[in-house]
């Protein structure tokens, strides 16, 4: 649940596909309505859906506070790393057409 590809600290990846060290990787991130999926290299690595019973669980034993976790419908997009070099490009939010 902490790896390239997951749902941070909820779903982890259903595959491994990220690129070796040193290469790009490409990742897309698609909401439609409660449905979400995560995009890495072109292959589907997570999916699911907002607000079941499932996700009510998964956030109640996450870090996370429940009563604010993915609640509002706008805010903020973290991108993080932990201490090691990272670059970013071609960041884009687009609604989905």
């Amino acid at each position: 649940k902490h790896l390239t590809g997951d749902n941070y600290d909820l779903h982890s990846s259903m595959v491994t596909a990220s690129s070796p060290v040193g290469e790009w990787n490409t990742g897309r991130i698609v909401v439609l309505g409660n449905q979400v999926e995560h995009w890495l290299n072109g292959q589907l690595t997570v999916q699911y859906e907002y607000y079941t019973d499932e996700w009510n669980e998964l956030v109640q034993t996450s870090k996370f506070d429940p009563a604010l976790y993915a609640r509002f419908p706008t805010g903020s997009i973290g991108i993080q790393d932990h201490g090691h070099d990272v670059r970013y490009r071609n960041i884009k939010i687009k609604p989905y057409l």
